[in-house]
C-alpha cells in the first residue's frame, strides 16, 4: 500500500472511496440501475430491429441511458431521503438508514442525478426530455409530502408500473426510432428537427408494454410483503396490510401467472412475421415455470426467503428485456 493513499490522520483514502462507491451504488438500488439499463437497450435493439439496421449510431444509445440513469438515481434517491425511518425498519442498509451516507450528502446526489437527467434529455430532444420530465415528475409526487402518493396503495402501484411500463416503453421507442430516422447523431444536437418524426408504435412494442405494465403491478403489490413492519409502524397503507401477505403473495403469482400467458397468446395472434413466435413462446412458458417451481418454496414467515423472491421477480423482469428484443431480431 502506497504512502500517499494514506492523509496524515492515518485514513486510507482508497479504503475510504472505496467504501463511499460502495455506499453510492447501494443509494443507487442496483436491481431498478439493472433494469433502468436493460430497458434502455432493448428499446434501442427493437428500434432498430423495425430498420433492419440501417442506422446503427451509439451516441444517442448512451446518452439516452445516461438521462435515465440519472432519473432513476433521483427517484430512489428522493424515496430514501424521505423514508430513512422507515428504512431504519425495513432496509437498514441502504447508506442514509445505516448512516453511511449523511442526509445532505443524499440530497447533493439527488440533485446531481436529477440535473444530469434533465439537462442530457433537453440534448436528446423531445422525446426523451418527455419521457425522463413525466417520470421524474411522477417519482416526486409519489415520495415528496404533501401529495406522496406511495401513502395510498392505488396510487403507489400506478406510479410504478406508469413509469417502468408505458412511460418508458413506449417515449423510449419513440426517441430511437425518431433518432434513428435522423440518420445521423450529430442532428440530435443541432435542435429539436422533427424530420423523420412518427408517433407510429408497432405492435411488438404495444404488447412489450402491456407486458411490462402487468409485470410492474405484480412487483408494485409485492414489493411491501417484506417491508410489512414499517410501513405498519409510519402508517403507510399498502395491500400487504389491507389483505395480509398470503393473498398478496398469490395475487402476485397469478398476476405474473396471466402476464406470461397472455404475452404468448397476444404474440401468435398480433405479432407479425418479424418476431420469432416460438422463441417468444418457449421463453415466457420456461420463465412462468421458473417463477412457480420457486414459489412453491417460499416460507411467509421467513424474511429473507421473501426478500429472495422479490429479488428472484425482478430477475424475471430483467430478463423479459433480453427475450423481447432477441425475439425481434431472431424474427
Amino acid at each position: 500500500m502506497g504512502k500517499d493513499s494514506i492523509d496524515k490522520s492515518g485514513i486510507d483514502k482508497n479504503d475510504v472511496m472505496q467504501r463511499w462507491v460502495s455506499a453510492f451504488w447501494e443509494f443507487s438500488r442496483p436491481h431498478t440501475i439493472i433494469g433502468t439499463t436493460l430497458s434502455v437497450m432493448a428499446l434501442y435493439a427493437i428500434a432498430q430491429s423495425t430498420r433492419l439496421f440501417v442506422n446503427p449510431i451509439l451516441l444517442p444509445l448512451a446518452f439516452a441511458w445516461l438521462a435515465c440513469i440519472g432519473g432513476n438515481i433521483y427517484i430512489v434517491g428522493l424515496n430514501q431521503l424521505e423514508d430513512v425511518e422507515i428504512d431504519k425498519i425495513n432496509k437498514p442498509y441502504l447508506p442514509i438508514a445505516s448512516g453511511a451516507f449523511s442526509r445532505k450528502t443524499g440530497e447533493w446526489i439527488v440533485i446531481a442525478a436529477g440535473i444530469i437527467a434533465v439537462v442530457t434529455a433537453v440534448l436528446q430532444g423531445p422525446f426523451l426530455l418527455a419521457t425522463v420530465g413525466v417520470s421524474l415528475a411522477i417519482g416526486t409526487a409519489y415520495s415528496l409530502p404533501p401529495i406522496r402518493l406511495k401513502r395510498f396503495p392505488f396510487w403507489a402501484a400506478l406510479c410504478i408500473l406508469g413509469v417502468r411500463g408505458a412511460i418508458v416503453n413506449l417515449g423510449l421507442f419513440l426517441h430511437f426510432n425518431w433518432v434513428l430516422g435522423l440518420s445521423r447523431a450529430k442532428s440530435v444536437f443541432s435542435g429539436w428537427s422533427l424530420n423523420s418524426l412518427s408517433l407510429v408504435i408497432p405492435a411488438q412494442v404495444w404488447v412489450l408494454t402491456v407486458f411490462v405494465i402487468v409485470f410492474t403491478f405484480a412487483i408494485a403489490i409485492f414489493k411491501d410483503i417484506p417491508d410489512m413492519e414499517g410501513d405498519k409502524q409510519y402508517n403507510i397503507t399498502t395491500f400487504t396490510i389491507e389483505l395480509g401477505k398470503p393473498a398478496v403473495f398469490n395475487l402476485s403469482r397469478w398476476v405474473l401467472t396471466v402476464c406470461y400467458l397472455g404475452a404468448t397468446l397476444a404474440g401468435s395472434v398480433a405479432l407479425s412475421s418479424n418476431v420469432n413466435l416460438v422463441f417468444l413462446a418457449v421463453a415466457h412458458l420456461v420463465a412462468l415455470g421458473l417463477m412457480w417451481f420457486w414459489s412453491a418454496k417460499v416460507n411467509l414467515d421467513e424474511q429473507k426467503e421473501i426478500a429472495d423472491f422479490y429479488q428472484f421477480i425482478w430477475k424475471l423482469f430483467f430478463l423479459e428485456y433480453l427475450i423481447f428484443p432477441a425475439a425481434c431480431l431472431l424474427g
